[in-house]
């Protein structure tokens, strides 16, 4: 299998991040990607190419212009009246409230007033080289994308920063550029084809819902705690299921907590049901391993022999597949379970 793999991902390193009402170390670090190359590089059976450059094009087919020229530039205009921070993070934020009755909201030209108008929480902080991390995996996930589209039955992108919870005009959840929904763009559009985007991170993918919620082209299936409890709180419940042509093209299944193998791999089997439904052409995977029972900010209890068999369950879709990786911030066992998972994907022998 390709792997789709940057050293430019390290660009973006923040030391710290604000949640919980407290500062507290990241959880989403350069070693997770460090850690997963590792474990690949370690099997002749998975090919490391390097990416591509793709440009800003591919981006601004999903995102909205101004947040593509914000976040080129905030850190470094940050700097002049902030000089001498290294992860910056907005004060306030735009929200809807603030001008309800008033009238539509406009950017500000303010630096702080503008971090708050582009992003919609405090845990992902820009630092010196994020838009160039960012612009990266946006690369790692079009190559991967280009291989499949190039005959291959399955490529991994291992992208950093993650991209799922970026909307059309709004960064957050550790997420400056979609992915996966750029992925899922240019699939359908250069191809004419129907593409699922399948969602198995923990935390729901709100950013490729909205970007797609009105598709019939494009459909967004997402297993994930349920956002009763869980980030991003506010998107993800099962009754959302898509507007004007979208209607019926995104499909939510919240977990209660504490589900293991058998429990997932059963609502599993309900997702593939619906994508197979929808006949896609094409299959985009935003791959979190933040399922698994060790990861330190989910409540699913996943073993990595589950994650394999997710992976096999996939499989059975019989479609050119896509995988990129989103979350999964159990540091010492991501290489294992992103091989694990993989290797159930491609129907490798369990290796030891």
């Amino acid at each position: 299998m390709k792997v789709v793999y940057t050293l430019r991902h390290r660009l973006h390193h923040p030391e710290q991040e604000f949640e919980h009402s407290r500062f507290q170390k990241p959880f989403e670090t350069p070693e997770r990607v460090e850690i997963i190359q590792a474990a690949l590089m370690a099997d002749p059976r998975y090919e490391f190419v390097a990416p591509d450059e793709w440009g800003t094009g591919p981006i601004a087919a999903v995102h909205d212009p101004g947040l593509i020229r914000f976040l080129e530039t905030a850190w470094q205009e940050y700097q002049a009246t902030h000089p001498y921070t290294r992860d910056v993070v907005p004060d306030v934020f735009a929200l809807p409230g603030l001008r309800f009755g008033i009238g539509d909201p406009i950017e500000p030209t303010s630096i702080d007033a503008r971090l708050g108008h582009w992003c919609y929480e405090t845990t992902t902080p820009l630092t010196h080289g994020s838009y160039d991390a960012a612009r990266s995996s946006v690369d790692v996930a079009l190559s991967a994308a280009e291989a499949v589209l190039s005959g291959e039955r399955w490529a991994y992108g291992l992208c950093r920063p993650p991209g799922h919870h970026a909307a059309r005009s709004v960064y957050g959840g550790y997420c400056f550029f979609n992915n996966a929904a750029v992925v899922a763009e240019r699939l359908a559009t250069s191809t004419g084809s129907r593409v699922t985007v399948l969602d198995l991170d923990y935390h729901h993918g709100n950013g490729t819902q909205q970007i797609f919620y009105d598709r019939a082209d494009v459909q967004f299936v997402s297993l994930h705690g349920d956002p009763a409890r869980s980030y991003p709180y506010h998107t993800g419940f099962a009754e959302e299921c898509g507007t004007g042509p979208g209607l019926g093209s995104t499909m939510n299944l919240p977990l209660a907590a504490g589900v293991e193998d058998t429990e997932y791999l059963r609502v599993l089997d309900q997702a593939l049901s619906a994508v197979s439904a929808f006949a896609p052409e094409m299959l985009v995977i935003s791959l979190g391993l933040d399922t698994h029972l060790e990861d330190p900010i989910s409540d699913l209890a996943l073993s990595t022999g589950g994650l394999r068999a997710a992976g096999a369950a996939v499989a059975t879709l019989g479609l050119p597949t896509v995988v990129l990786q989103e979350g999964g911030y159990a540091i010492d066992l991501l290489g294992e379970n992103a091989r694990a998972w993989l290797d159930g994907l491609a129907g490798y022998e369990q290796r030891t």
